[in-house]
């Protein structure tokens, strides 16, 4: 089967001028029919831009369109359950942003609704697909490392001029739009990489807070996180970090070796077994962050493959952040 996948994409915003639609048109059985933004000059602009013959304001001609049979919600989280809902009544593919929704409880109305009128559903955790993180699932179940120990994960971020100045001008730090802040926002990739790689947490123990006083959600955050197989991570992330101190490591530790990489600032990939020696590679990012998962997506609902990152797993990440920003 060559199912084409025709999209209709529901807030054409920043995401969606490089990491995502540009994906979506240029990859084979795949299109993009028509897009929708609330700024009539702003939706109108991005069509031109990127050849897409039709735009709206209103969200339902979406909907109505029968040759459009995919929606790509790239609104911030408060709408994603709405939208999902009215995309999988009128039938069509449902493909969200992350993070999936504001809390696990949204995310459960929308794997429901989808369920019940069998549409898939994909969000766009997309490192499950890049090939960076592919080579380190593929060492980790090689047994490259032996069995695994440990894992931790050390993310520190700079407070920008804006949060300090404007933080109520900024979305991701509006949990009545975000669902938390930038924990939501970033750390919600490092947890679905946990995830794909060692499976549901099991148990959580955390600690959020916000130490700078610049702005409500939490700004420094410590987890302790459980996974099935009895692996144990452990995540520091400061949001209100000084510049001197930025970082962006994981390192998982097995008894036969360790293995460092990045989640957003690089691709290489460094470490060392006692069994296979040493490794540092580097790898080159698709020029449409992307196009690797979308690619996934076009596959399996063609019949020949399999999407990594469902509204399944993506809701077991919500899940854990809701009890990591609610922990007592």
């Amino acid at each position: 089967m060559n199912k084409k996948i025709i999209w209709g994409v529901i807030g054409a915003g920043s995401v969606c001028e490089i990491k995502s639609v540009p994906a979506m048109y240029k990859l084979p059985g795949s299109r993009v029919k028509s897009i929708m933004r609330r700024n009539a000059f702003a939706a109108e602009d991005f069509a031109k831009r990127h050849g897409v013959h039709s735009w709206t304001q209103n969200a339902d001609f979406l909907f109505k369109d029968n040759e459009i049979n995919a929606i790509y919600i790239a609104t911030p989280p408060d709408t994603h359950a709405y939208y999902t809902k009215k995309a999988a009544q009128a039938g069509k593919i449902v493909y969200v942003e992350k993070p999936m929704a504001r809390d696990h409880d949204e995310c459960i109305k929308m794997i429901s609704v989808c369920e019940k009128y069998a549409v898939p559903l994909f969000v766009a955790y997309y490192r499950r697909a890049l090939p960076h993180f592919l080579r380190i699932k593929k060492l980790i179940d090689s047994g490259y490392l032996g069995n695994i120990q440990k894992v931790d994960i050390f993310f520190n971020r700079s407070l920008r001029d804006m949060e300090k100045d404007h933080p109520e001008k900024i979305w991701r730090l509006n949990p009545k739009v975000s669902g938390g802040g930038y924990f939501h926002d970033l750390a919600s990739h490092q947890l679905d990489l946990l995830d794909f790689f060692f499976g549901p947490v099991i148990k959580v123990q955390a600690c959020a807070k916000n130490v700078s006083g610049y702005y409500s959600v939490p700004d420094n955050v410590r987890a302790d996180l459980l996974f099935k197989d009895n692996v144990v991570a452990k995540g520091y992330w400061n949001f209100a970090s000084s510049k001197t101190e930025v970082k962006d490591e994981i390192l998982i530790e097995g008894d036969k070796g360790h293995l460092a990489f990045s989640t957003f600032a690089h691709t290489r990939i460094s470490g060392v077994s006692d069994d296979f020696g040493a490794i540092n590679e580097s790898y080159q990012l698709p020029q449409h962050i992307q196009e690797c998962l979308i690619k996934t997506i076009i596959l399996e609902i063609q019949g020949k493959g399999k999407c990594p990152s469902t509204g399944v797993s993506a809701a077991r990440t919500s899940k854990v952040m809701d009890i990591v920003c609610n922990y007592p």
